[in-house]
């Protein structure tokens, strides 16, 4: 693959989007904000800047996406974009509302007031390591190792990049966050769509593409067998115990602005699961099939069709993407370990300083996961297939009485199905032979730790 080529032009671009990252992020007055200012910027956020912040925000995976349709075409939309939509539709109908009326301002907070103190402290840890942002750190640190000619361990890159994060998130708070999301999500679809016009001129449109690409590309499941489809739509419950779905509904200004912009969001995804889908194909046809970084397709079609200057752009576009879901994941997990963890054993110390204090810790795990996992979707799946079994039916039981667990096992159910979800993930790792394949007796980790967590609830419906 050829080296990246970048004028001054370039460059300056780059540098002009760190620095209006800062002017953006800056508040004079961010040592003395109240904790809701703090966390939710006062409940106040209009419908264009909850879907600016909440459409930029779950889609920070871009480079993964970007392998995994070089690699399968069509079937990420059944994978990554469809499950996604349809429980982010029952979120909206059945969640979202009930999330702004209610007066805690975390998921660890409401489940302390459901089901206890204990549960809601214990709560916080696996929530802490499912907004880990490992894949993000990940993705940016390969992204400026390419942008920087190859030289230097990618590491180094992602650490800088991750404290250059940390700082503007710790000084300005969510309000930091919901500013430069905005910022970031027209610089996301500008720059796709660019990338998608010169795609088109380089090789032809959609109808010349769907004709060269092998049948894997244009089969909606892509090879894979219903087992590993059906985890993928499981672990887009991810969606109903996601905490950055749960702090935008809660700082919305209304009940209906959170139903109404995850609306929205769900039409702009559709969107742009259109752009990435295909830039990934496109990918494949121009770039050949044996790319050796499939990781990086997109960085590498850029360079190879975009012309200097523009090219510039849709790098932007890339961090945009990918920054926009850090920032935003570093902030929560700073506030679930300080304020929902940590204060309960530091009571003397403000929550804000520990909020700020643990988002650099949660960045420096950040980096040791992505040395122990140095793959996106690897991250996702076992992050989601471990963590997701345990939270799922608690969290839901918080706003829908179905899912209500008995308070006297609530902790042991959270306790034990992440348990079983991490030794079957173990056990799969250990004896299956299969590089990034984590089935134990033909069955992924997800099921058991979910299926231990259902038969919790259902011997307390029972009981």
């Amino acid at each position: 693959m050829t080296e990246l080529q970048f004028t001054a032009l370039d460059w300056l671009l780059l540098f002009s989007y760190f620095g209006l990252l800062i002017y953006l992020s800056w508040q004079k007055d961010w040592d003395k904000q109240d904790e809701e200012g703090f966390l939710l910027s006062g409940r106040k956020m209009t419908l264009p800047a909850f879907v600016a912040t909440l459409v930029s925000t779950w889609y920070g995976g871009i480079l993964g996406v970007g392998e995994y349709s070089y690699q399968y075409g069509i079937s990420q939309w059944l994978l990554f974009g469809f499950p996604f939509y349809v429980f982010s539709a029952l979120f909206a109908v059945f969640l979202a509302g009930k999330i702004r009326l209610n007066r805690a301002l975390s998921i660890p907070e409401a489940i302390g007031h459901t089901y206890g103190a204990t549960a809601g402290r214990f709560s916080a840890v696996p929530i802490f390591v499912l907004v880990s942002p490992a894949p993000y750190i990940l993705m940016l640190g390969l992204l400026f190792q390419y942008m920087t000619g190859g030289s230097g361990n990618f590491l180094w890159y992602a650490a800088a990049i991750a404290l250059f994060s940390v700082a503007y998130v710790s000084f300005g708070g969510f309000k930091a966050v919901v500013r430069t999301d905005i910022l970031q999500v027209v610089l996301m679809f500008g720059g796709f769509i660019l990338l998608l016009l010169f795609a088109f001129q380089e090789f032809g449109f959609i109808g010349e593409l769907w004709r060269k690409v092998p049948d894997t590309h244009r089969d909606i499941t892509g090879g894979h067998d219903l087992q590993y489809i059906l985890v993928w739509f499981f672990i887009a419950l991810w969606t109903f115990v996601d905490p950055s779905f749960h702090q935008r509904a809660a700082a919305a200004e209304s009940p209906e602005t959170a139903k109404k912009g995850i609306f929205v969001s769900i039409l702009l995804w559709s969107l742009f699961d259109f752009l990435t889908m295909f830039s990934g194909m496109y990918g494949w046809a121009i770039l050949g099939a044996h790319l050796g970084e499939p990781i990086m397709v997109y960085p590498y079609l850029a360079n190879e069709i975009l012309p200097l200057g523009i090219k510039g752009l849709f790098f932007l576009a890339l961090l945009a993407s990918i920054m926009s879901t850090m920032d935003s994941y570093l902030f929560l997990s700073g506030q679930t370990l300080g304020r929902d963890f940590l204060a309960n054993y530091f009571p003397e110390t403000p929550n804000n300083r520990l909020t700020r204090l643990s988002v650099l810790i949660a960045a420096i795990l950040g980096i040791l996961l992505i040395i122990l996992y140095p793959s996106v979707i690897d991250l996702w799946y076992v992050i989601g297939s471990v963590m997701i079994p345990g939270l799922l039916i608690p969290v839901l039981g918080v706003y829908l009485p179905l899912f209500k667990l008995n308070r006297r096992i609530v902790l042991l159910t959270m306790i034990t199905s992440i348990l079983v979800s991490l030794f079957w993930l173990a056990m799969g790792t250990i004896y299956n032979q299969e590089p990034y394949s984590y089935t134990f007796w033909g069955i992924e980790p997800f099921y058991p730790g979910l299926l231990t967590s259902f038969l919790f609830w259902l011997v307390g419906r029972i009981r």
